[in-house]
């Protein structure tokens, strides 16, 4: 979001989306194994109704990695996050697929990276401060799975795209972090934009 404040681009956290597709699921009653069940909900999906606060809790984190193995969740959302990202100012997507298969030709794509024990950390500060009860152990434990199941999953496997800017901000400040995106975005818009003659 302060990207694209900063930028004055409207963003999509596409993980909400994923988030809300398997709450959706286990509201009704259903597994978010079922890739049936999932992608019914994903097609009834109103990507307006969608409420971040609701779905910002670990729960919601483990249905969204579940049910984003489904390739008909994954085909049900691509048309609404590539809608988006076809907005004539331009837009942000954040999400694990966003370079590869949703926008593969943006004009620019960076690949933020972390380790698993900062992440952890990261994550389990942010749910302390919500308060949930959690111990960093669990949050790690949730980490590393999620990146197995997200990298092994056969529909849009998470990876970096070929020409994504790697930004690894491990030993980085939420601020440094931010500024490095920033100044890797703007000096690709400075290269893309046509020169005056």
């Amino acid at each position: 979001m302060r990207l694209g404040a900063a930028l004055g681009l409207p963003v999509l956290d596409t993980g909400l989306l994923y988030r809300a597709v398997g709450a959706a699921v286990a509201a009704a009653g259903g597994d978010p194994d079922d890739e049936t069940a999932a992608t019914s909900a994903a097609r009834a999906l109103d990507p307006a109704a969608i409420s971040p606060e609701v779905l910002g809790t670990r729960e919601a984190g483990e249905l969204a990695s579940r049910v984003a193995v489904h390739p008909g969740v994954r085909d049900a959302l691509l048309e609404v996050q590539r809608h988006f990202a076809a907005r004539p100012e331009g837009a942000i997507l954040d999400g694990r697929d966003i370079g590869t298969v949703i926008c593969p030709d943006a004009p620019v794509k960076l690949f933020v990276t972390a380790s698993a024990e900062a992440r952890a950390q990261r994550r389990w500060s942010q749910l302390i401060g919500r308060g949930e009860s959690v111990t960093y152990e669990a949050i790690l434990d949730d980490i590393r799975a999620r990146d197995a199941r997200d990298a092994s999953r056969v529909a849009a496997p998470l990876r970096p795209a070929p020409d994504a800017a790697l930004l690894d901000t491990t030993n980085m400040s939420i601020d440094a972090a931010f500024d490095a995106a920033r100044r890797i975005v703007e000096a690709a818009r400075d290269r893309l934009e046509p020169k005056g003659s």
